[in-house]
């Protein structure tokens, strides 16, 4: 989720191969992260995300577009991104060694860099914010860095699968112990609707409404942070490997695994919108999500290989143009995905939280992204880095980068 940047031969940058020149298959997968990645957020900027059962307004178009989000989207693009978060980080290392510098010291201080940046967007903007995250579980990457890439990956296992199933364990029980209670669902309506008030406020109501909800988020993203350990490590033995970089994965391999990947993580996926979105009943929830969450890899693999061999074709290339230079600054895409949408939704601006289905959330945050797509394209053929790449960049290095 951190956006990269470009830089000189002497100091190359995460995005960068061996010889300081970009790496546009990182780039490209960075800038398609960022269109699941707005699509998954605006349900929760927008206040349309949960379960449809506690609105049973909610239909046609909602419905498909909230069903089509959690199945295809949700779960599957954080994971994404933390794969080239654990990729980019091995660029990182080379970044360093060829320019005679520490790695150790670089990368605390870009962590320390993510972890206030981090903090900010979730207080101002989005409760559900990742930086945190990656600023606190890229310790265990630094720690894991001299790994070699198998024992990285079997440790990966680990990291995914014990949580994953104990959640399911969890779910099952709950779901074998569930009790209808419409006093639950009341409640519930009850708080969406003290909250979206809330985020229609003022600044400080918006930014208390953030606040309110920080340990609730933070639990969603502990839950979660075994697969973000297990994503950087694939991720950082990918990287150790050039697995992303042309002429090294074998066409066919990659073909396997998109097979197995669509087999495995399309049904994960379908099951986890059914549990959690509709029709099934509202005991399977949790266990529906367990269960997505467990083929989610597969899914995110299959994303991975269909773009890679896509790329390698005429029109797959003029994709990955499109998609390279907004994954040069992914950082900046990704905050200001958050600050646009909260204009629109929260009372910073337009304060429609609460107001719109998730097909209109969804039609705003395809627009948002197309604009990116536009902008990023632009801002790229003029300047080395994007505005907030430029001043993490300047925290890693302890000085302004050199302009290229």
């Amino acid at each position: 989720m951190t956006g990269e940047q470009a830089g000189t031969a002497t100091q190359p940058v995460a995005g960068q191969g061996d010889t300081g020149r970009r790496v546009p298959e990182v780039d490209a997968l960075r800038g398609f992260a960022l269109g699941g990645i707005v699509l998954v957020n605006v349900l929760v900027l927008s206040g349309t995300y949960g379960r449809t059962a506690v609105d049973p307004a909610v239909a046609g178009a909602d419905l498909v577009a909230h069903w089509l989000v959690i199945a295809f989207f949700e779960t599957k693009f954080y994971l994404l991104f933390s794969f080239l978060f654990g990729y980019s980080f091995t660029l990182q290392m080379e970044s360093a060694r060829r320019a005679g510098a520490a790695f150790v010291p670089r990368m605390l201080r870009r962590l320390t860099g993510l972890l206030l940046l981090g903090a900010a967007h979730m207080a101002l903007l989005y409760s559900g914010d990742i930086l945190t995250m990656y600023a606190v579980l890229g310790l265990i990457l630094l720690a894991a860095r001299n790994a070699p890439p198998e024992r990285l990956w079997r440790a990966a296992r680990w990291f995914y699968a014990v949580p994953v199933v104990l959640l399911v364990l969890v779910g099952a029980l709950a779901g074998a112990a569930y009790t209808p209670d419409p006093s639950a669902t009341a409640d519930a309506t009850r708080e969406a609707a003290r909250i979206a008030e809330e985020m229609r406020g003022g600044a400080a109501d918006v930014i208390g409404a953030h606040l309110a909800t920080w340990p609730e988020a933070m639990g969603a993203l502990l839950l979660m942070g075994g697969s973000i350990v297990a994503a950087f490590l694939v991720g950082c033995g990918a990287g150790k490997r050039r697995l992303l970089t042309g002429g090294v994965v074998d066409p066919a391999r990659l073909r396997r695994t998109r097979a197995i990947g669509l087999a495995v993580g399309l049904p994960g996926g379908l099951l986890m919108a059914a549990g959690t979105v509709a029709p099934l009943p509202e005991r399977w929830e949790v266990v529906c999500f367990a269960l997505g969450m467990a083929a989610a890899p597969m899914l995110t693999a299959a994303y991975v290989s269909a773009l890679m061999l896509w790329f390698t074709t005429p029109r797959g290339a003029r994709l990955a143009a499109l998609l390279a230079p907004a994954g040069r600054m992914a950082l900046t895409n990704y905050l200001s995905q958050s600050l646009v949408l909260a204009l629109v939704f929260t009372g910073y601006g337009l304060g429609l939280y609460g107001r719109t289905g998730a097909a209109v959330a969804c039609a705003v945050a395809l627009a948002v992204y197309a604009a990116q797509l536009f902008l990023s394209a632009r801002l790229m053929r003029r300047y080395s880095h994007g505005p907030v790449e430029w001043v993490l960049r300047t925290v890693t290095l302890g000085r302004p980068p050199r302009r290229s």
